[in-house]
């Protein structure tokens, strides 16, 4: 199978990152090319970014600053930038502009969008190039940038941090998680050549909430997760589940490890593992001195890995970083790490004796299940 050479504007910041990190799992049909925010400030570069891709997904925008003016003139900038560059290799790639449901606004970010599609239309009427642009509701997911990116990731920060957030317009609002709109994007770009050139479409939402409930959920997530270390009610494939993936997302990582309480008498000792407000798996495993298991990642799922016997270093690295976070457990005072998703992960029994494991996660152990992923820590 030929892979489509993929190129992201933005793909440092929040949606950019997540689609970047996505296309990495589709390595079959995908092959990326690299993108630094510099190059549009670098016709050359820029123009060989171009020239090297067969689908351009236009995510690089600002998305707030004091004076609207500049918001508006620097999206209209770079899709400016962008169709230059296009024109100067004299190459047509299919380009996928990521717009906002608030191009029916009268504001100056919703104009910016709309103007920018605008932009791109013409091009492609002009040159025969193709142009898609996605209509996006309001996005969250994991690392998203407070007071910029989302209402949610302000509201995680600030439950995490010990603030009050506060509700300006306790309306519904639409939304969709970043994984899913991924899956958006990814389904587009693999999308057969159609006589159109040029189509937009609104991406459908996947969930309907009142704010003061999701910031409701979020302070039940603090209370539960955080303060007692119990795993809240999180459905499988559900927005709950999203929610609380976001949420653990801005936990410092100096949280774990945690040790659990050990109640000792005449009988012996006994630990309590978990409690989970959902159903999960459990399983465990013995490793001999120096072995590692491990050195894969999850998109979704919520894991515990819990050191009952024996001495072990737990490593952990966020796919797209070289920062590594280490964490040294003894069963002789049992704690827990759980594995955040998007972080590669491992466990290396580094004593003399053998190491026991408990494993839990959040959803009944399938081999087939496509949502491991391995990487070197």
């Amino acid at each position: 199978m030929v892979q489509i050479k993929v190129g992201i504007t933005g793909q440092g910041g929040f949606m950019g990152s997540h689609l970047f990190n996505f296309l990495a799992t589709k390595e079959d049909t995908i092959e990326r090319i690299p993108f630094q925010r510099n190059y549009f400030e670098n016709k050359n570069a820029l123009q060989q970014f171009v020239a090297s891709c067969d689908v351009i997904v236009h995510i690089a925008a600002m998305n707030r600053h004091e004076d609207q003016q500049v918001i508006y003139d620097t999206n209209v900038g770079l899709v400016k930038k962008l169709v230059s560059a296009c024109e100067a290799a004299k190459v047509t790639p299919k380009i996928i502009f990521s717009s906002s449901t608030q191009e029916e606004r009268d504001n100056l970010y919703g104009k910016s969008k709309r103007d920018g599609r605008q932009l791109f239309e013409n091009w492609a009427k002009g040159q025969g190039g193709k142009i898609a642009s996605l209509i996006i509701p309001n996005v969250f997911g994991p690392f998203g940038k407070p007071f910029y990116n989302s209402f949610v990731a302000t509201f995680c920060h600030q439950i995490i941090i010990g603030e009050e957030p506060t509700i300006l317009n306790d309306s519904e609002v639409n939304l969709i998680y970043i994984n899913q709109l991924s899956e958006a994007f990814y389904q587009e770009i693999i999308k057969e050549n159609t006589e159109e050139n040029i189509t937009s479409y609104t991406v459908p939402h996947t969930a309907t909430r009142k704010v003061s409930e999701i910031l409701e959920l979020l302070k039940e997530y603090k209370s539960q997760y955080v303060e007692k270390g119990q795993v809240p009610k999180v459905n499988i494939n559900s927005f709950e589940l999203d929610l609380f993936n976001t949420f653990t997302s801005f936990i410092p990582k100096d949280y774990f490890p945690k040790k659990f309480t050990k109640h000792t008498d005449n009988r012996g000792e006994f630990v309590e593992i978990i409690r989970a407000g959902t159903s999960g798996q459990s399983s465990y495993s013995t490793t001999v001195p120096g072995i590692t298991r491990g050195n894969h990642y999850h998109t979704r799922k919520v894991e515990r890995f819990a050191v009952i016997s024996g001495k072990a270093l737990i490593k952990l690295r966020k796919i797209d970083s070289d920062e590594v976070f280490e964490y040294f457990l003894n069963g002789d005072e049992p704690a827990y790490v759980d594995m955040p998703i998007w972080y590669t992960h491992n466990i290396t029994n580094v004593g003399d004796t053998e190491l026991i494991t408990l494993f839990w996660i959040n959803e009944p152990y399938d081999p087939t299940d496509a949502d491991t992923y391995f990487v070197e820590v």
